[in-house]
């Protein structure tokens, strides 16, 4: 095999220890090694980046063992290349195995130009991603607590979730609230309620109507007091993530300021932006997409980031997230398929954006789940549509163009040709035979 690089050393890391093969390869083929063991606090690594720094060293790579690899490679990132690697693309022949040789199997792989290495953004992003990961963490511990407080409402035999769409808004609140501080007449604890919610005061007087025991009262306060942590806690990630945004990137617009609705809104702008630009005007780009609001915006971009130069096309930053199936053929016949894992917050949030995007009856998204969903179940429609998201979002942010909705019209006529011979067959099927003829136009 050809050698392509003749300094690049393999690491295999581990929580409390990195073991560094160095591979050096003299112009006469002369080929040489040196292992050695370092720590994992910050002055073992910063020991092992002049051991490699010593050896002239160029490029290194090493497994993406789970969160491990991380301080490892922002210590080594800007000194050498670095290549985070998938540990299944490089499998050994199974046999003796120790940290040593894994070390050096990676180096010699490293070597030959086999390695394939994975995505990883540079600083500013990362740190978009920590804040971005870290909200979607919240909200879900945000829906982890309001399960858990409308079983206690159950166990007290309060049916409030039956009447009110949301136990934590603003009336539901107010009656928990009451509750909580004594009030038992149901008629009292009906009026406080608020908007369309009065239209239902007699359900809810028959909802309010419960047991509830001192420690159900004690469980529902704390937990309305953790939900106001949370509330903040969310709110406060979201304004840092903002910030990030407004400041990310150079070439910031005048007076950024953050979309204060969801997706779907016709962007009023002159000018688009163009390939490459910063995350303000990404976001504003992705806002204007059915079903992704700004908070899924901000995800796409801490986690696909905004240069789609990285990925060769839509379908590549498809197969990254693992939002397109896999071909699983053998003699003649495809066995069955998933989509497998991937990026699991930007998968997520397309999912929970293709739900909100089929909402709208009359769009090419709609229209496009409808027809999936009849032959392939709401499911594996619903995957589609996240899928189709994903590649409008590749392309507005790769050519800065606005999305235009082109309504649900737009899929029968891209098809039309197929679905007219489709409909012949059938009706030929049915033993009739028919001509078809173009509607002229009135004159």
């Amino acid at each position: 095999m050809d050698l392509v690089y003749t300094h690049c050393a393999g690491l295999d890391v581990h929580k409390k220890t990195v073991v560094a093969c160095a591979r050096i390869v003299q112009p006469d083929g002369t080929k040489t090694t040196h292992v050695r063991t370092f720590a994992t606090t910050t002055a073992a690594l910063l020991t092992l980046v002049d051991f490699l720094l010593s050896l002239g060293i160029t490029h290194v790579a090493m497994e993406s063992t789970g969160e491990f690899w991380k301080p490892i490679y922002n210590l080594l990132e800007g000194n050498f290349v670095v290549l985070v690697v998938n540990a299944q693309h490089m499998k050994q022949v199974p046999g003796r195995k120790t940290d040593v040789r894994d070390a050096e199997w990676i180096a010699e792989l490293l070597a030959h130009g086999l390695l394939r290495p994975s995505f990883v953004p540079d600083a500013p992003q990362r740190a978009l991603r920590d804040l971005t990961r870290q909200r979607t963490h919240l909200v879900q511990e945000r829906a982890s607590v309001v399960n858990r407080m409308q079983k206690v409402l159950e166990w007290a035999n309060l049916k409030l979730a039956s009447v009110a769409t949301d136990v934590t808004g603003v009336s539901a609140r107010a009656m928990l609230e009451a509750l909580l501080g004594g009030q038992t007449d149901v008629t009292v604890l009906a009026e406080l309620a608020q908007g369309r919610l009065r239209t239902k005061r007699a359900e809810l007087e028959a909802a309010l109507c419960g047991t509830l025991q001192p420690h159900h009262a004690f469980m529902i306060g704390q937990h309305l007091l953790h939900l106001d942590f949370l509330d903040q806690q969310i709110a406060a990630f979201t304004a840092q993530i903002d910030a990030a945004i407004c400041a990310g990137l150079p070439q910031e617009p005048a007076g950024c300021q953050p979309p204060a609705s969801g997706g779907g809104e016709t962007v009023s702008t002159d000018t688009p932006a163009p390939p490459g630009a910063n995350w303000a005007a990404a976001r504003t780009l992705l806002d204007a997409l059915p079903g992704i609001g700004p908070r899924v915006a901000e995800i796409i971009i801490a986690e696909l980031g905004t240069d789609m130069s990285r990925f060769p096309s839509a379908a590549h930053a498809a197969s990254w997230v693992r939002l397109a199936p896999r071909q699983n053929e053998s003699a003649g016949k495809r066995q069955a398929i998933r989509i497998g894992k991937g990026n699991r917050y930007l998968r997520a949030a397309l999912l929970q954006a293709a739900w909100a995007a089929i909402k709208n009856k009359d769009s090419f998204l709609a229209a496009y789940y409808r027809r999936l969903a009849a032959r392939r179940g709401a499911k594996k429609a619903i995957v589609a549509v996240a899928h189709k998201l994903l590649v409008i979002a590749y392309t507005v942010l790769k050519t800065g163009e606005l999305y235009q909705e082109r309504g649900a019209a737009a899929l029968d006529e891209r098809q039309k040709d197929r679905l007219l011979a489709r409909m012949q067959r059938r009706i030929a099927q049915l033993g009739y035979k028919v001509n078809l003829e173009p509607i002229t136009a009135a004159a």
